[in-house]
């Protein structure tokens, strides 16, 4: 079984906010596999059921993003879960919207939630799948960013990045983390369209 977190902050004005990607791409997850999350435990709304054939939970913390880790560890011990059985999803602003990376460690950058979930389960060895969602402009206050409702055509480009995700994370499931990084873990090209 794998323990699959995504991380955002729950009221309703978040929703569509680049820092909610993580609960968006369990979205994703959970509309592939046919389970409904909605069930409090450990902090958070879980749903349990199979995805790619892997029996898995999935998650979106309750506690707000800068305490994720509180509920990522309770999770972790009510299912006798390891680290190794952890795949934590984040929004990313070093990242250009549309593009994911998935890595099996690493530290947690800028990120609040992430650093909550290192501290408090105390490693930096779980599978991560960081959200693209940087802007090509200029970006002033960061928190102001990933904290404002994203605008229709970024909601687009995050849809297509979000399937992605869910293609990565079935090829992570199936085949492993190598494989998964990979096929995944590589700069898009420019189209053509964009170098005129």
């Amino acid at each position: 079984m794998r323990l699959i977190v995504g991380l955002g902050n729950p009221d309703p004005e978040y929703q569509w906010t680049p820092h909610n990607l993580g609960f968006m791409a369990v979205d994703e997850l959970a509309n592939r596999g046919a389970i409904r999350v909605e069930r409090p435990e450990g902090k958070a709304l879980v749903g349990r059921g199979k995805l790619a054939g892997e029996e898995i939970v999935l998650a979106k913390p309750q506690t707000y993003m800068n305490l994720s880790g509180v509920s990522v560890r309770e999770l972790l011990s009510k299912y006798e879960l390891e680290p190794g059985d952890l795949l934590v999803m984040w929004d990313e602003v070093q990242l250009p919207l549309g593009t994911i990376k998935i890595n099996g460690d690493g530290s947690a950058g800028s990120h609040n939630g992430a650093k909550s979930v290192i501290g408090s389960i105390g490693t930096q060895q779980f599978a991560r799948l960081r959200l693209g969602a940087g802007s090509e402009r200029q970006i002033g206050s960061r928190r102001e960013y990933v904290l404002r409702p994203m605008r229709k055509a970024e909601l687009e480009v995050a849809a297509e990045m979000l399937g992605e995700a869910g293609d990565a994370v079935e090829l992570l499931l199936t085949q492993g983390m190598d494989a998964a990084m990979t096929k995944y873990n590589r700069r898009k090209p420019f189209d053509a369209e964009d170098e005129t």
